[in-house]
């Protein structure tokens, strides 16, 4: 997984570089929970066995109940990546702390970047000229 999202955080860095421009942050922020939805499936299926899933949403803090009761589950991966306990199990902060840099957070940065050319707060310009 660190190497998968090495990669991804190299592409979205791209990415938010090319669309920086854009005034749209939803659009970021839905891409952002798109993109944590399908790495939740990736790990779904990386954990093959029942027995694993169970384990590791044990291990994550899901109650052993609701973990046994996913674990069974004959749903699809993409279903249940969108499933409250896999979300719970796997929140924002689960992925940030794996490596992954949303593409908001990037895009958000180069705007602040940009927007003050660099030297901190816009500052504003009083004219002391002739007049």
């Amino acid at each position: 997984m660190p190497i998968r999202l090495a990669a991804i955080n190299r592409f979205t860095g791209g990415w938010a570089a090319y669309f920086a421009l854009a005034e749209t942050p939803s659009v970021f922020e839905e891409f952002d929970e798109w993109l944590r939805r399908r790495l939740r499936q990736v790990r779904w299926k990386e954990w093959k066995t029942c027995g694993a899933k169970r384990r590791n949403l044990r291990s994550l803090g899901i109650p052993d109940d609701l973990a046994r009761q996913w674990a069974a589950s004959r749903k699809g991966y993409w279903r249940l990546s969108g499933s409250a306990p896999l979300s719970r199990a796997m929140p924002i902060s689960y992925w940030t702390d794996l490596g992954l840099v949303p593409i908001g957070v990037g895009v958000r940065r180069l705007r602040a970047h940009w927007r003050t050319a660099g030297c901190g707060p816009a500052c504003p310009v009083v004219w002391e000229g002739l007049g």
